[in-house]
């Protein structure tokens, strides 16, 4: 178990994995959108969070939003890579 994977996830690292992620799946693009915009989406949706907390606005620079069903796809994706390099180096 990962502690906090969700709101730990390094941004543009994950951002990464995702695009190799569907490279290596063969994606080209996804229901029809390229995969270069899908990246822009993604950037987006995971670098333009802002909550309230308190009365103040916080921007969040670090992982993704807790609840968001991106974030949790795009942690198992990030622990996908790990996973599988995990397997080349013992194997």
């Amino acid at each position: 178990d990962i502690t906090d994977l969700y709101t730990m996830l390094p941004q543009e690292e994950s951002l990464n994995v995702l695009m190799e992620f569907l490279i290596h799946f063969g994606y080209q693009k996804v229901k029809g959108i390229p995969l270069d915009a899908i990246r822009k989406l993604s950037s987006i949706v995971i670098k333009e969070n802002v909550f309230v907390y308190d009365k103040k606005f916080y921007k969040q620079v670090v992982g993704g939003a807790m609840g968001s069903a991106f974030t949790m796809t795009l942690a198992n994706i990030f622990m996908w890579k790990w996973q599988k390099e995990l397997a080349t180096c013992l194997f």
